[in-house]
C-alpha cells in the first residue's frame, strides 16, 4: 500500500489539507496526517484539526510528502528544519513531493528545490522563485514535484497525485465516485 504523508503547520489551508487527504484515502493510499509541532493544528481560518502523529514521529518509506498552503502556514512549513529534511530525504528517495497554493513557493522556492523547474502556486507568490519557471495551470509536475494554484485546484491536486501513487484508471474512478468528472 502506498502511504502519503500531509503536514499541517498552524496557519494551513483548510480546503487544501482535507480535500487531497479525502481523495487519497479513497483510493486506498494510506494517508497520515502529522503536524508539525503538536497533534492538533489550527488552520488560518481557526479550525483545529486533529493529527495522526507528529512529523518527527512519521515512518520514513512515504512514497508521497505533501504540503498544503495558507499564510501562515506555509511559512511555518518553511522554518522547520524537520521539514527541510524531509524534503531532502523525499528528493534524494525520487519520492513525490506535493505543494500547493504558497506552498511552493515559501517552502520549496525558498529552499532551491524550484530552480530551473516549472512550477505553480498562488497568484503572485512566483515573485518569491526567480529561477523557476511559473505556469498558471492548476496542477504542475516537474520531477517528482507536483504544484497547484490553491483552494480552487484542490480536487484537481489531489486527483493528480492519486494517478501518480496509484494509477489513471482509480483517479478516474475517485474522481466519478466523489461527482468531479
Amino acid at each position: 500500500m502506498k502511504t502519503a504523508i500531509v503536514v499541517l503547520a498552524d496557519g494551513f489551508e483548510e480546503i487544501e489539507a482535507v480535500t487531497p487527504v479525502d481523495l487519497l484515502r479513497r483510493a486506498g493510499v494510506r494517508v497520515i496526517v502529522a503536524g508539525l509541532s503538536g497533534t492538533t493544528a489550527v488552520s488560518s481560518r481557526g479550525l483545529s484539526i486533529g493529527c495522526d502523529t507528529v512529523l518527527g514521529e512519521v515512518p520514513t518509506d512515504w512514497d508521497a510528502f505533501i504540503l498544503p498552503g495558507g499564510l501562515p502556514g506555509a511559512q511555518n512549513l518553511a522554518d522547520s528544519p524537520l521539514v527541510k529534511q524531509c524534503l531532502d530525504d523525499s528528493v534524494k528517495r525520487g519520492v513525490w513531493i506535493g505543494a500547493i497554493c504558497a506552498a511552493p513557493a515559501y517552502v520549496l522556492g525558498s529552499q532551491g528545490f524550484l530552480e530551473g523547474r516549472t512550477y505553480t502556486g498562488y497568484p503572485g507568490t512566483e515573485e518569491r522563485v526567480p529561477k523557476g519557471r511559473y505556469l498558471t495551470d492548476p496542477v504542475v509536475v516537474d520531477g517528482c514535484f507536483v504544484t497547484s494554484r490553491g483552494v480552487g485546484t484542490a480536487a484537481a491536486f489531489g486527483l493528480k497525485l492519486v494517478e501518480l501513487l496509484v494509477g489513471a484508471p482509480k483517479s478516474a474512478e475517485v474522481a466519478r465516485n466523489a461527482l468531479l468528472g
